[in-house]
């Protein structure tokens, strides 16, 4: 949208600002990450996520049929193709019968319905940019079209095994750490190696935080979005069937996939950390960015493990904000080589009631 062409109310810093807002509503953890990062790469992240969290709601959506909804991806990802001649305006006329009422809607579906403020403000980004952006968000979309179309019989998601769970969480968030990699490895002198390490290991990052989603929101997912994320092969082996993964009487063969999925999440946190520890401070980039969801990630895999039944119930599974102010002091507060005091102290108890944990 040429800047003669924008109404005065859309002006780009209105734009820019609006996405910033945005961010605050759809997810305060990672709000946390884009508030702690500095310009221009706290704009670049912000727009980057936007872009991913418009596909994701559209996949999440229970009440938009299955072809309908593979259908909408699909043309999300030709809007984001710079040869394709569908546009945002497309996916939204596309969209726009599945919007909520405007009274109604969830910071969620507003960022969908703004799509084409957000793709106008993403377009105003540097070219190398949108090049670090688009290929990962096209391969998240597609993907997530291929899970719809896969389980479009059952109306909602059903995993089927440990592999297809990390093939689920890849397309979900193993992309994203791919788009974040492409943004601080384009945009910084890094040499081949380290560029090569940071890629080996991105994607562990987005599937351990994605992991621990899975773990904690079972009942969410299931009675909220008719998703179950835990595979049936291993709710099989607690005599659990998927459809009925929080009845009662199943309570505590579910929470044992839980405890399962939390350690096959924890399993990843050495390559989560290896990754924190040669990204590079480019661009605005700040280690406490990526640090703060690696931490609280570690409190709640502790938080999982002592508590698994409280993500069958519905109670909640999270780290308490005391805990959350205290993590956020500390990433800003030390630097890597704090990294693996910081991870143990937290896993053993809750960050702050341990005096000194980082000292």
């Amino acid at each position: 949208m040429p800047d003669a062409d924008r109404p005065a109310a859309t002006h780009p810093d209105a734009d820019l600002a609006w996405c910033h807002e945005a961010v605050q509503g759809v997810s305060r953890t990672f709000a946390l990450t884009v508030d702690t990062l500095d310009e221009p790469m706290s704009s670049y992240i912000c727009l980057g996520y936007l872009v991913c969290r418009i596909a994701d709601t559209v996949e999440d959506a229970d009440h938009i049929a299955p072809d309908e909804q593979a259908a909408l991806l699909r043309e999300f990802d030709a809007a984001l193709d710079p040869d394709d001649d569908t546009d945002a305006g497309d996916f939204r006329a596309s969209v726009g019968p599945h919007l909520p009422p405007a009274d109604e809607r969830s910071a969620d579906w507003e960022v969908v319905a703004a799509v084409e403020r957000v793709f106008a403000t993403f377009e105003g980004l540097p070219p190398e940019v949108r090049r670090a952006v688009v290929p990962p968000a096209r391969e998240m979309a597609t993907g997530m079209a291929d899970f719809v179309e896969r389980y479009a019989d059952e109306g909602g998601l059903r995993i089927e095994t440990r592999r297809e769970l990390e093939e689920y969480c890849y397309y979900v968030a193993g992309t994203v750490g791919t788009l974040i990699t492409n943004l601080v490895t384009a945009l910084g002198t890094v040499d081949d190696e380290r560029a090569d390490r940071l890629y080996e290991v991105a994607e562990e990052f987005g599937l351990l935080l994605q992991l621990v989603n899975v773990a904690k929101d079972v009942h969410d997912d299931y009675t909220e979005e008719n998703n179950v994320y835990l595979p049936a092969e291993w709710l099989e082996d607690e005599g659990v069937p998927q459809e009925e993964v929080v009845a009662p009487e199943h309570r505590e063969g579910t929470a044992s996939v839980v405890s399962r999925t939390t350690e096959y999440a924890r399993g990843f946190l050495d390559g989560a950390q290896t990754y924190l520890e040669h990204v590079p401070l480019v661009e605005g980039n700040t280690l406490a960015a990526w640090t703060i969801p690696y931490l609280l990630a570690v409190g709640t895999l502790r938080e999982l493990s002592e508590h698994p039944e409280r993500a069958v119930t519905g109670e909640g599974v999270k780290v308490s904000r005391e805990e959350v102010f205290a993590v956020v002091t500390a990433a800003h507060e030390h630097g890597r080589d704090a990294l693996p005091r910081l991870r143990e102290s937290i896993a053993a108890q809750p960050f702050h009631t341990a005096p000194s944990a980082a000292d």
